[in-house]
């Protein structure tokens, strides 16, 4: 594999990359610490300024707090994009695009104010609750259950489609035994509703089997659904045993391509082959 050098940063520039990005420096834990309670604030004051009551009383002092978290990572995404090797590789991220939707929906509340707009601002002061998402990165384990769930993502593609070829067989069974004795069932698409509300075991209660042989067979699907719902699960649990075998995965970010998940002792990014 060719490695890329990655572009180069002023001393100054280089401090706050390793500040922001390297979780593993004394200064970026600190960084990370703050960052986390100002997230938890955050969605702390979201949470409370739908409450129509708390959010009559305090308006002013949420309207000012929201403004201060606003600002504060607005400056935070900006620093991220000033100090990174590759800003639009940053930007177009998963993470990138998260941290901008934590900014947007107050500015554009402020930009496109007024009567008019009072719905789709609703909808967008609501988007500020992404900022929760911001709290990824300081979950350790959520890398290892990432990898699981995307080393596993076959498997589970399969057996979703089992469990839709299923439901619908499970439905149209149903519709047969009940549809002559029961107004519920009245097509094979409410049927196959029906099974997979009970199949998974919510069992809603809006539709219910009233003769004999339909009761018994419910009685088998609900069995059935509590066998099928630690399938995923223990597909899951082995992947991430696999993953305990191996070296831990650290997280240091490839300055080239923004990725994570490199082996503990890996020197170069597996994705792109830029030296970490």
């Amino acid at each position: 594999m060719t490695t890329q050098e990655p572009g180069t940063l002023s001393p100054f520039r280089q401090r706050w990359h390793n500040i922001i990005f390297e979780a593993d420096t004394p200064a970026g834990r600190w960084f990370d610490i703050a960052l986390l309670i100002l997230i938890l604030f955050s969605v702390a004051v979201v949470m409370l300024e739908s409450v129509a009551g708390v959010q009559q009383r305090f308006d002013r002092i949420f309207t000012i707090l929201e403004w201060v978290f606003t600002i504060l990572f607005t400056l935070e995404y900006l620093f991220r994009v000033w100090c990174s090797y590759r800003p639009k590789a940053y930007i177009t991220s998963f993470y990138g695009l998260i941290d901008l939707l934590c900014v947007l929906p107050t500015y554009v509340e402020f930009l496109f104010g007024g009567a008019h707009f009072l719905l789709a601002i609703r909808i967008l002061r609501l988007m500020r609750i992404f900022r929760i998402f911001k709290l990824v990165p300081f979950l350790n384990e959520s890398k290892q259950l990432a990898l699981a769930l995307e080393h596993s993502r076959r498997k589970i593609a399969v057996f979703l489609f089992f469990i839709l070829l299923l439901t619908v067989v499970l439905g149209s069974i149903m519709y047969v035994i009940e549809s002559g004795h029961n107004s519920g069932f009245t097509s094979i698409p409410v049927s196959v509703y029906w099974a997979v509300v009970t199949l998974t075991t919510v069992g809603y209660g809006d539709i219910a089997p009233i003769t004999p042989l339909g009761q018994a067979f419910s009685a088998l699907i609900m069995i059935m659904g509590y066998a099928i719902i630690a399938v995923p699960t223990g597909i899951v649990t082995v992947e991430m045993s696999r993953l305990k075998d191996k070296d831990d995965v650290d997280h240091r970010i490839c300055p080239h391509c923004m990725r994570e998940g490199h082996d503990a002792n890996a020197d170069y990014c597996k994705y792109c082959g830029t030296k970490l």
